[in-house]
């Protein structure tokens, strides 16, 4: 008899997941089928049905190439973080959290050779993917990467010294979730390798890896 409930609770678990998955491919083709004039090629990670869900800013110019999220320097930081929190390589981070951003395309340089930060107004285009993910995933962890995306999911406009470093439970496209910001791992960044940055991140990090959701997911890992 329990074994039966057992295997009952495996196969709802299994339909579950790939409705969920069906459901985040519907809005991948929808990302896809929005392309600005003056952006790149859409970009999104695997419909990978988690309840952590990483929100980065946009892609850069080699995610824009790749086809893939954090496919390049910034995104070689960002799995060495992860991994010291979680134990987990890349491809198993990729494969176990839902990969999404502010914006869905390479927004161009600027003048000065940077990346352009997008606008209030270009931002908006894309919010309804990240409200139609949100509802399908109910996701329980939120990790904005980036002070955009730490804009977009807490409104915080402020120093981002001011919630790094701290988990903040909070009311996100009608669920309610934990969020645990990090800094974005940008190789011209300098913010998370001098104080007060560098120690707001290990803060993060320790935040990341005791987290229950984490620990579902990853498994429990001494520290």
């Amino acid at each position: 008899m329990a074994l039966t409930r057992a295997r009952s609770t495996a196969r709802r678990g299994e339909r579950r997941e790939a409705e969920v998955v069906a459901a985040l491919e519907a809005v991948q083709r929808d990302i896809r089928a929005l392309h600005p004039r003056g952006f790149g090629p859409p970009v999104h990670g695997d419909p990978v049905a988690s309840r952590i869900l990483l929100v980065g800013q946009a892609p850069g110019p080699h995610e824009a190439e790749l086809g893939r999220p954090f496919a390049w320097t910034a995104g070689k930081t960002l799995f060495r973080w992860l991994g010291e929190a979680t134990g987990a390589d890349e491809a198993t981070l990729r494969a176990r959290i839902y990969i999404a951003a502010v914006v869905r395309c390479f927004p161009g340089k600027t003048a000065g050779g940077g990346d352009r930060v997008p606008s209030p107004e270009e931002c908006a285009l894309w919010r309804v993917f990240l409200e139609r993910e949100v509802e399908i995933l109910q996701p329980t962890l939120v990790l904005p990467v980036g002070r955009l995306a730490i804009g977009e999911v807490l409104g915080h406009t402020e120093p981002i010294a001011a919630v790094v470093g701290s988990a903040i439970r909070t009311h996100f496209h009608g669920v309610n979730v934990d969020v645990i910001a990090l800094p974005h791992p940008s190789g011209a960044s300098t913010w998370f390798k001098v104080e007060p940055g560098r120690t707001l991140l290990a803060k993060a990090l320790r935040l990341v890896a005791e987290h229950p959701e984490v620990r579902r997911t990853f498994g429990r890992r001494d520290r």
